[in-house]
């Protein structure tokens, strides 16, 4: 199918399962958040937040619910494999993901895999495009990824149990609980998924063999009001996982990949007047070990364990401006088969203002400083305007620098690690257009990205690979979202769409980077009347080159997904759903010589209680 049809076709159906917000987060009365700079000190860029009504009706990873929700690009190494995204054309390790307002990426390999989050586990999931390092560090030069699990203090009582069942023998329960008083809120949840994947390859005699996977996910979530002034927060979670990495077209594979993730988070918030205090104490943990053959006892391993420590002080100088004073520590231990033991030390300070100069117009600034005996960091820096000059727009406004720290592979692989490079570095900007009729708002946003001392691996004289700073890579593109929402009578319609044009190119070689495609979109309508509903996805992934000199490439594809379920007893309580994903059996790869499954489906079983 060409762009244009595809194109023609996505605005008959320029939708999204459910909506989604584009602009700041608004917070609800008696909802404590952790990653208040999100709300408070996002007003330039665009922000998009998927609600918990969505993150319960798609599927249980995270890269599902971003490929078919957003703008991202995601390459994943066959179904349920390791997940990478591309965020505005840069890489995987580019891309921050932040939990509860901490940065989890890997300290190892520097990137998240997001088929080792279980997306149900949160009440939302926001999606901030553009530069963030002047407030969350290393990474966030595409843009951050926020999961958060804000805290009600309201009177409730929930409880949601979820099974499905699906092809190639998978399997899913999710069970997650919110209790909630003036005095405790308590959030608990637990996911276990597991599938033989091994679905059939299209048009060959092939089998997806040793592709079989499981994992476990625990969460859970406390909050304690001391008094009017004072709350007291954990947060908790945990992920273990076991993964067959199955092999390619050409190749079979015998390898087994298993990881464990903790995160443990205490945070103590004080207002008072003016004041808002936050104290952060943090422990995280990865482990994993790699088995290249299952039948052996032989494995190489990882580990990193990281402390963090935040002090976090907002003083609301008036009704119009506001100040952000942080200070961050983190120490993290690595270990592992390849790199030794080696630790790292880092302090930063953040300062952060925002002035709404009057009723229509308001500016923002960030300044972030890091200290660490490992590498020279820049000084990281973010201005942004709001001008509201009618009630239906906004124009945004954003400058930037951001960056990436080497990763522990990076500096300390053993015979290849470099000790001596330096974090990569960008400059960016971006003008957005946002509006907003009634039930319909579409935002349209322009950008440009700079990124020097690129780290990329390279064979030496020797042949010995190792990571150096030499690439300069040029990025720019344009988003477009849309949403709109209509009920007619008993009928309920919701529409959203998401186009992204991306140009990602090597200086040197004026190539665009691989596996990056020029164009993404995402397109769903979902209807609903009394008990009944369904959804349509859409989904359509542009050509992408495999190789630097972009003389191989992977053909571009689209993938459709349908969706009904029914909704039993006066309250609702139970529903039972159907899913056909691949519904139009595409054969499709994203990545070269790993195929997706075909047609396949999916029953599951909602208990509201």
């Amino acid at each position: 199918m060409t762009l244009k049809n595809c194109f023609v076709f996505c605005l008959l159906l320029l939708c999204q399962f459910i909506s989604a917000q584009q602009d700041s987060i608004i917070k609800l009365q008696e909802v404590l958040i952790s990653d208040s700079q999100l709300k408070k000190f996002s007003n330039s860029q665009s922000v998009a937040k998927l609600t918990d009504s969505v993150l319960s009706k798609n599927r249980t990873s995270l890269t599902s619910l971003l490929n078919y929700n957003s703008v991202i690009y995601f390459k994943e190494n066959g179904l349920g494999m390791v997940s990478s995204p591309s965020f505005r054309g840069t890489t995987a390790s580019q891309t921050a993901v932040i939990w509860n307002g901490i940065n989890i990426n890997s300290q190892l390999n520097g990137q998240t895999d997001f088929n080792t989050i279980s997306a149900k586990d949160f009440n939302s999931v926001a999606i901030r495009a553009g530069g963030g390092s002047a407030i969350y560090g290393s990474s966030a030069i595409g843009g951050s990824i926020h999961l958060d699990s804000d805290l009600s203090f309201t009177n409730q009582f929930d409880n949601r149990l979820q099974v499905n069942y699906g092809s190639f023998n998978t399997l899913g329960v999710h069970y997650k609980m919110q209790m909630a008083t003036e005095k405790f809120s308590t959030q608990a949840s637990i996911s276990r998924n597991s599938s033989d994947n091994d679905f059939q390859y299209l048009d060959t005699n092939l089998k997806n063999e040793n592709g079989q996977f499981y994992n476990t996910s625990f969460n859970v979530n406390l909050g304690y009001r001391m008094n009017s002034k004072n709350v007291l927060k954990f947060y908790s979670y945990l992920f273990e996982g076991e993964r067959h990495f199955s092999g390619t077209l050409a190749a079979p594979s015998k390898s087994i990949y298993v990881d464990l993730n903790t995160r443990n988070l205490l945070e103590w918030v004080g207002s008072y007047d003016q004041f808002t205090s936050k104290l952060k104490m943090a422990l995280l943990s990865e482990k994993y070990k790699y088995f290249e053959n299952a039948s052996t006892s032989i494995f190489s391993y990882g580990e990193a364990k990281t402390a963090t420590f935040k002090y976090d002080l907002l003083y609301k100088i008036n009704s119009r401006i506001e100040f952000n004073s942080i200070l961050d520590y983190t120490q993290t231990n690595g270990s592992g088969s390849d790199i030794g033991e080696d630790k790292r030390q880092i302090g930063s300070g953040i300062l952060l203002l925002k002035h709404k100069l009057f009723s229509k117009f308001l500016y923002e600034i960030a300044i972030r400083k890091e200290i660490t005996t490992n590498y020279d960091s820049p000084l990281l820096f973010s201005i942004g305007t709001n001008y509201s000059p009618f009630s239906f727009y906004q124009l945004k406004f954003n400058g930037s620098r951001n960056f990436r720290i080497p990763t522990f592979n990076d500096l300390y692989w053993q015979g290849s690690g470099n000790p001596n490079l330096k974090p990569e570095s960008s400059y960016q900007g971006e003008l957005g257009h946002v509006f907003k009729f009634n039930n319909t708002s579409f935002s349209i946003t322009n950008y440009y990205i700079k990124i020097q001392d690129l780290i990329q691996w390279s064979p030496d004289a020797g042949g010995n690979w190792r990571p150096n700073n030499v690439a300069e890579v040029t990025t720019y593109g344009l988003e477009f979202l849309f949403n709109h929402t209509r009920r007619l009578g008993k009928n309920q319609f919701d529409f959203n769409g998401t186009y992204a044009y991306t140009v990602s190119e090597d200086e040197l070689t004026e190539k665009q980077l691989i596996y990056v495609p020029f164009h993404k979109m995402t397109a769903s309508l979902a209807y609903s009347f009394e008990n009944f509903g369904a959804y349509y996805q859409y989904l359509y992934n542009g050509e992408v080159f495999t190789s630097p000199d972009n003389y191989y490439s992977l053909e571009d594809y689209w993938v459709s997904n349908l969706g009904i379920d029914y909704r039993f007893g006066k309250k609702k309580n139970l529903q039972l759903g159907l899913d056909v994903l691949n519904i139009f059996n595409k054969n499709y790869q994203s990545v070269s010589m790993r195929p997706m499954p075909g047609r396949n489906y999916t029953i599951n079983l909602t208990f509201n209680f």
